[in-house]
């Protein structure tokens, strides 16, 4: 049961104020009755309490002092030295990587060129499924334009958000309809870790067909070779774990 004081409220002001007092009284109402206290002719504040009369004394006035709003203030530059920020060893280079000037032979299509980022991105040999005869001359050194680009951190660096996103919908078409090889897996691979929390809902909704297209070539996977269904498992993985799509997750054995 709760008791209410048994002598009237002192009275209130008013304005503003009284109504904040009456607010406050209506959250936190009064439990038990508080009078006013017998207090010692030697009754001093600074000291410690004698007694409970001296006590709920001291309470009240230290209540009394206090403003009924306080507003803190906070310097921002103390606060950004003492920030704890976890961030991916990927962005935590990206900005060393963007500065690296690419070589001559790296154009970077443009976004809405579905075609030529597969083309970029899988080469000709792959892109065309046709196969084509490697010089046997060594002083050639490699050529990207027929095998694709690999992922290096200097061209996924310069990629923002939405090429990211455009890029890994037309890599996750592409699979729909053609074998998964390492060079989609390094490129989907290294386009997860440049998505960033939270996700769009475009980019939600890409993960999700990318992880039920791995299970699906999984499953229908005959051989089981242990470097594909590897590389399989760790985009599922991934998806579910890493962006939290649990219900994707493979069961535990």
């Amino acid at each position: 049961m709760r008791l209410r004081p048994t002598s009237p409220p002192p009275p209130r002001g008013s304005g503003r104020g009284a109504v904040m007092e009456s607010a406050v009284e209506e959250l936190m109402p009064r439990l038990l009755p508080v009078g006013d206290c017998d207090l010692a002719e030697d009754f001093d504040p600074t000291m410690p309490p004698r007694t409970p009369s001296e006590y709920l004394k001291r309470v009240q006035i230290e209540a009394a002092r206090c403003p009924d709003v306080v507003v803190a203030q906070i310097d921002p530059r103390k606060l950004r030295k003492k920030q704890t920020v976890n961030i991916s060893s990927l962005n935590k280079h990206r900005n060393h990587w963007k500065a690296q000037h690419l070589d001559s032979n790296v154009t970077m299509p443009k976004s809405e060129d579905e075609e030529g980022w597969k083309l970029f991105c899988l080469g000709e040999k792959l892109y065309s499924e046709t196969t084509i005869a490697v010089s046997g001359n060594e002083n050639l050194g490699i050529d990207y334009i027929k095998i694709g680009f690999p992922p290096f951190l200097s061209i996924v660096s310069r990629m923002n958000q939405a090429t990211i996103t455009s890029v890994l919908e037309y890599l996750i078409n592409w699979f729909g309809e053609k074998e998964f090889t390492p060079e989609l897996g390094r490129w989907l691979y290294a386009l997860l870790a440049c998505l960033e929390k939270p996700l769009l809902p475009e980019a939600h909704s890409l993960i999700r067909q990318l992880a039920r297209r791995c299970s699906e070539v999984r499953v229908l996977e005959e051989n089981k070779k242990e470097e594909k269904v590897s590389a399989l498992n760790l985009l599922i993985c991934l998806v579910s774990r890493y962006f939290d799509q649990r219900d994707l997750a493979d069961e535990p054995s």
